[in-house]
């Protein structure tokens, strides 16, 4: 019978390493929406629309060239940055109400 423990120590390592990356996308994420809270602040104190649809093509654009460049899914990077815009034009939305 073979022991056990190496794998599940390895299994604990690669699932630490998740948890730390978990860790820093929230984080990451709370900092980016604290910046784009401050832009909705600023589109509806200036009469500005919630939406900026040809910034949101150009970001998606520049993401997915970014995710080839990493090795990443461009289709899945596409889907990320398009729920988070959509979260941040709900915000904007309601700002503006």
């Amino acid at each position: 019978m073979t022991d056990p423990r190496p794998t599940e120590q390895i299994l604990a390592g690669y699932r630490q390493s998740i948890d730390n990356i978990d860790a820093a996308l929230v984080h990451m994420l709370a900092e980016r929406f604290k910046v784009t809270q401050a832009v909705g602040r600023y589109k509806a104190e200036a009469g500005l629309p919630a939406a900026d649809p040809g910034r949101e093509e150009r970001q998606i654009a520049r993401l997915r060239r970014l995710a080839e460049e990493a090795q990443l899914d461009p289709e899945f990077s596409e889907k990320f940055l398009r729920f988070i815009i959509d979260e941040v034009i709900r915000h904007h939305q309601q700002m503006q109400a």
